[in-house]
């Protein structure tokens, strides 16, 4: 069982993981030094390394905790069910971009630096765990098997990531296109196996 202490130790940690990402996220990770971050921070630098071994550890540790709440936001807006499918298609791209656009050039920018890559491979072998546990809970409420819907997830991801990054509408629209063409075709396919299937469109 955690103390008080170490559950204040983590609140501390997670407020200045926030902080940091935050401020490199609106100003950039090449233009920020420690001191700007402690004083986003709301703390000095010595207070920065009672937290963490250094400045490298800080940066990972918040890039990798900062994306994974933005990965759960993203999965808290799924589709409850396949009538609901549509919106979360043609809604999801423009709400990422939005309110993490910023988080994903910087995600990048973090994860292509040759000091970080193995933080980059390590977090997006976790993604891909993730995602596909994600696809194994919308199995039984789109009624698509989640070796279907797997694939699907990682192009909706990728579209999203690259209109967050870019804002590219020609690529977003024409991989919605593919993901709504192969929802219907796996939701007809298989709608006599789960009771929430059936033609999405």
């Amino acid at each position: 069982m955690r103390t008080v202490n170490e559950e204040a130790r983590r609140a501390k940690q997670i407020e200045i993981m926030e902080k940091c990402f935050d401020c490199y996220a609106e100003n950039g990770f090449s233009a920020v030094g420690i001191k700007a971050i402690a004083k986003a921070c709301d703390c000095s630098v010595a207070t920065l390394y009672l937290y963490f071994d250094n400045l490298d550890d800080l940066i990972v540790q918040s890039t990798e905790y900062c994306m994974s709440k933005v990965e759960d936001e993203f999965m808290a807006k799924a589709p409850t069910d396949v009538e609901d499918l549509w919106r979360f298609i043609d809604e999801i791209p423009y709400w990422t971009a939005k309110n993490h656009g910023k988080k994903y050039r910087l995600m990048y920018q973090v994860y292509t630096h040759p000091k970080y890559r193995e933080y980059g491979q390590k977090f997006f072998k976790g993604v891909d765990e993730r995602y596909t546990e994600y696809a194994k809970s919308l199995e039984p409420k789109l009624g698509i098997p989640y070796q279907k819907l797997t694939p699907l997830i990682f192009i909706l991801i990728r579209a999203c990531v690259h209109f967050a990054l870019f804002e590219d509408e020609y690529y977003l629209k024409s991989q919605i296109e593919v993901l709504k063409q192969a929802a219907n075709l796996f939701a007809d396919k298989y709608s006599s196996d789960y009771p929430n299937g059936g033609t999405t469109k």
